[in-house]
């Protein structure tokens, strides 16, 4: 049954910041310095036991208005594409903007 399970998630990545952890090499004396303070980016995919599904980039703030968009235009193509069939198990995390009330 592990073969028929679709998990999804969201995540942030961060290229300075709370989140990142960056490690370089800087010659003795060199101060470091962020010119244009860094950048993010929010990214949902979906996977299951037989490899990834789509990947998508989020534009703006995640809610529950935007997850299902995400949903309704990914989510059927990512168990196509990884040969789930007709019947399948969508799992998600209890994230509130997963079970928002969306009209």
């Amino acid at each position: 049954m592990k073969n028929k399970m679709l998990w999804s998630d969201e995540t942030k990545i961060e290229q300075f910041g709370l989140n990142a952890k960056c490690h370089v090499w800087r010659k003795p004396g060199t101060i470091p310095t962020v010119n244009h303070g860094g950048g993010s980016i929010m990214l949902w995919e979906s996977f299951s036991a037989t490899g990834t599904g789509r990947l998508v980039r989020i534009e703006g703030k995640m809610n529950g208005v935007k997850y299902k968009e995400i949903l309704d235009e990914n989510l059927l193509q990512s168990a196509q594409d990884l040969r789930l069939g007709q019947r399948y198990t969508f799992q998600q995390d209890n994230d509130p903007k997963h079970t928002a009330k969306t009209s």
